[in-house]
């Protein structure tokens, strides 16, 4: 499936930043994102013009710690796995270094950061048919992944982020599960499709993840002071139907408990 076939998924995200050309550049370099807009104080980024990275400049804003709740990674999804192929040949020629990479059986996916430690996953998804289940839930792994045979997979180099590519989920830090549960599942309506130890994985309409929570860095962590770099605000894309519930009940926003924003528009 695509993520689009859900009622609700995500648009974009909004992050702090302190040094905004660095940012940017990695962001346009090493991701292949295209400049949509840019002025001395705010850049955003996507894909065949739809924004799907905005950063905004801060100096003065307090540099975030990886033990607070926010952002784990920005996860974005590119349409094949010879686009894989392509951007890990591309990594390997550019000397980009990775944090990991792992197969989760429902995708293979690879793991860097951004020069301001903002967490980024690039993946591909399998087919949903192929995703494994397991007590009425989505099987998730972390497995070893070859990635010499996902590099072998590339039709051509890598030119830059492909129509199609999406942020197709976001995963977040927070304090405790307890209280994340509630939230994600109930205020934002996105079921539960997994749990792994220490982490819940929401999603909407049947997708294994569009966000995903986390203690394993966080645990005990408070709702955190702004301004502050890193993730700001994750915009969601909504059908008709759970657009106007968001609306009606929140209006144009609403905060998780550790303070990470949600924002919604129509898809």
């Amino acid at each position: 499936m695509a993520t689009s076939d859900a009622n609700v998924e995500i648009g974009h995200v909004t992050l702090v930043v302190h040094d905004l050309p660095a940012v940017s550049a990695f962001y346009e370099s090493v991701l292949g994102l295209e400049r949509i807009a840019a002025d001395a104080t705010e850049a955003r980024y996507g894909v065949d013009g739809k924004v799907l990275v905005i950063l905004k400049a801060d100096a003065s804003a307090r540099k975030s710690s990886r033990s607070e709740a926010g952002l784990f990674h920005t996860a974005f999804l590119l349409p094949e796995r010879a686009d894989l192929g392509a951007w890990l040949n591309h990594a390997a020629e550019a000397g980009i270094r990775l944090d990991g990479a792992s197969d989760h059986l429902v995708s293979e996916a690879v793991y860097l950061h951004d020069p301001e430690g903002n967490g980024i996953e690039i993946y591909r998804d399998r087919a949903r048919e192929d995703w494994p289940r397991k007590d009425g839930m989505i099987a998730m792994v972390t497995d070893p992944i070859d990635l010499r045979d996902v590099m072998a997979e590339a039709r051509g180099p890598w030119r830059g982020a492909p129509k199609g590519t999406v942020i197709g989920h976001v995963h977040l830090q927070v304090g405790a599960l307890g209280p994340a549960e509630p939230f994600y599942a109930e205020t934002l309506g996105a079921d539960v499709m997994a749990r792994y130890p220490g982490a819940n994985f929401h999603g909407w309409g049947g997708y294994h993840h569009h966000l995903a929570t986390n203690v394993w860095n966080s645990r005990g962590a408070k709702e955190r002071h702004q301004p502050a770099t890193g993730l700001v605000e994750v915009g969601l894309k909504a059908d008709a139907e759970p657009l106007a519930a968001f609306r009606e009940a929140y209006g144009d926003s609403v905060a998780d408990p550790w303070g990470t924003r949600f924002t919604w528009s129509a898809k």
